[in-house]
């Protein structure tokens, strides 16, 4: 198999290698706590042939309150290596909805300098579509060594966004709906304020979506809707949503349409929106700039 398949595959793709050691599939799903669903579960009752359960409960930094932050290298390493997964592993994610959390996984491993990582088009839906075998229960996972390459400085923390937000240094693009964007309504994350990071902009994840299928739209496309959003392809650009998942989405769109001067805010607005001393637009009587 090529080892250079790019970041998004096929379902054909995926099915002429399944059985293939060299490649590890991954079931990336995420349901929010107010779905009432269960990824882990789901993943039991059927999933891909061979697939792990990418678990970002548990590839995750410990020691953060918040969920689903990114682990350091030491961590990342240990967890990607007991699924599996080393460095001759061609790792392909996907998840349940079709495109949602998946991309989480592309990032994490080219934030840690790995390349051979791709997403599946259309997720599950798609190879269900398709008419591809899925299987229950659990897959046993080989133990390997992962080492992770260098950092490539795709994250960013709150003081580089703040700094963004307070001086224009880089553009701030949010991917939540305009209405949790716009403090029309109330954020998911219990605890956060409405609004969005003063300067920023809104382009809405799935609007980066088929519809019906969920796959990615054609790069010509992704490119306007970026630009539709005000996006300058000059600049560099930061990348938030409301915790860090769906920013990922725009990251890889981005990366498709050949810009990669972009970083994902890891905290998203589930840190942002929590800190008082951070200041937000957009909410009537709670705009203002930090004391």
């Amino acid at each position: 198999m090529p080892w250079d398949p790019g970041p998004v595959v096929s379902a054909r793709w995926l099915a002429e290698r399944i059985g293939d050691a060299s490649v590890r599939v991954v079931d990336a799903t995420v349901h929010l706590p107010d779905t009432g669903r269960n990824a882990r579960t789901e993943y039991l009752q059927g999933h891909i042939p061979g697939a792990a359960f990418f678990d970002f409960e548990l590839v995750a930094d410990p020691g953060n309150p918040l969920p689903r932050k990114c682990p350091d290298r030491a961590h990342f390493a240990a967890m990607v290596g007991a699924l599996g997964i080393g460095n001759d592993t061609h790792v392909v994610a996907y998840d349940t909805p079709g495109l949602y959390s998946a991309a989480r996984v592309w990032w994490l491993f080219r934030h840690y300098g790995y390349d051979k990582v791709s997403i599946l088009d259309g997720g599950l839906k798609a190879w269900c579509a398709a008419g591809r075998p899925v299987e229950t229960g659990e897959v046993p996972a080989p133990l390997k060594d992962f080492v992770p390459g260098e950092e490539r400085g795709l994250l960013a923390r709150w003081p580089r966004v703040l700094d963004a937000a307070r001086a224009d240094l880089s553009q701030i693009l949010d991917a939540r709906t305009p209405g949790r964007f716009s403090g029309v309504e109330q954020d998911r994350y219990p605890g956060t304020r409405a609004g969005h990071i003063p300067r920023s902009r809104n382009l809405y994840w799935a609007n980066l979506l088929e519809p019906e299928t969920r796959c990615l739209l054609p790069e010509a496309i992704l490119r306007e809707r970026f630009e539709s959003a005000g996006l300058d392809y000059d600049r560099p650009v930061i990348l938030t949503c409301g915790s860090g998942l769906t920013a990922c989405i725009l990251a890889l769109a981005l990366h498709l349409t050949g810009k990669d001067d972009w970083k994902v805010y890891d905290g998203s607005w589930d840190e942002w929106g929590r800190r008082a001393d951070l200041p937000i637009e957009g909410a009537p009587g709670q705009s203002g700039e930090t004391p």
